[in-house]
């Protein structure tokens, strides 16, 4: 798997809660950060009005690139 580094700023109490949250679970920060990440993928991936909000996103995208290959 390729992977791709981040920064990611945070408030400083949240930064806390989350090594935390990570300490607890016996996790590292980071794999912490991408658990809760994928949580708000699959999440996503189940919201209907999501899906159609990316739908309508990519009709538009289509429509955008067509014009720009003519």
């Amino acid at each position: 798997m390729e992977t791709r580094s981040l920064t990611l700023r945070l408030p400083a109490d949240q930064a806390a809660q989350l090594e935390a949250v990570a300490r607890a679970d016996r996790v590292s920060v980071s794999e912490a950060v991408r658990a809760a990440i994928e949580d708000r993928i699959e999440a996503r991936r189940k919201d209907r009005a999501f899906q159609e909000r990316i739908k309508r996103m990519m009709e538009e995208e289509r429509a955008v690139l067509e014009q720009l290959a003519k």
